[in-house]
């Protein structure tokens, strides 16, 4: 179903289309646009799929582009209750299988690259490539990342507004800890990642030992600051994920 995104007025309105569809018992909203090999872009966790409009204006005449509001985020369904890593993990893959996508490029930013790279993990064949953008699975939230959340956390509370993120609940056994090199010499499908040179949530350092263990993979620290250097850079970003895309293949 075709549906407005906010999208009406702005010039990216003829490339890019919001949609909802039912994915398993969830309904979802996302946003599509091109035609061509398939990439599906997930956001990070303080975001939605806005995040990805620059790079599917840029990418949309020669690929098909699909990036979904996850769970408790923008337009898709919502618990008060919180989700697991393996409810935003199989959330994907009802989207995935929902819209026909066969074995598509996953490209994940932060709590979306922890999502990717979990799927490239577990069901390899169900993805061609994979890009984790400061996804957060290779080191311990920083100090300074978790004073910044606990303090809108708590401003938000003070003041009486509502949360607008959903909150995260531990599982034990199955898909175990978000951080997980111990099982990256296990990734076997073609891996890109990309950071920022300074970030205050998850440390570089992370993003040099996880290249390390990933056979083949190709490391990319980007010239910036921040957590989404796929927004501050979003040229040179798209320029990465169009080669990287072209020559691995």
């Amino acid at each position: 179903m075709l549906i407005d995104s906010g999208l009406a007025d702005s010039p990216l309105a003829s490339t890019v289309q919001g949609r909802v569809t039912q994915a398993g018992e969830y309904q979802v909203h996302y946003l599509t646009a091109g035609e061509g090999r398939p990439i599906l872009l997930l956001h990070g966790g303080a975001s939605d799929s806005r995040d990805w409009l620059g790079t599917m204006q840029a990418l949309s005449g020669s690929h098909s582009l699909y990036a979904p509001d996850l769970i408790g985020y923008g337009g898709s369904d919502k618990s008060k209750d919180g989700y697991y890593l393996s409810d935003f993990v199989d959330f994907t893959l009802r989207f995935l299988e929902e819209v026909e996508l066969t074995s598509p490029v996953l490209v994940g930013h932060s709590l979306g690259g922890r999502v990717c790279l979990e799927i490239a993990l577990r069901h390899p064949e169900k993805v061609s490539k994979l890009v984790l953008v400061n996804a957060a699975a290779f080191t311990k939230l920083a100090w300074w990342g978790s004073c910044l959340g606990t303090l809108f956390h708590g401003a938000r509370r003070i003041m009486g507004l509502p949360q607008p993120y959903p909150k995260f609940m531990q599982e034990n056994g199955g898909y175990g800890q978000w951080v997980c090199l111990d099982r990256l010499p296990e990734l076997v499908v073609p891996t890109m990642i990309v950071w920022s040179r300074q970030d205050p949530y998850y440390t570089v350092n992370g993003a040099y030992k996880a290249a390390g263990l990933v056979s083949g993979a190709r490391l990319e620290i980007m010239p910036c600051r921040g957590h989404a250097p796929h927004l501050r850079l979003n040229q040179r970003f798209n320029e990465l994920l169009i080669s990287f895309v072209r020559d691995y293949d």
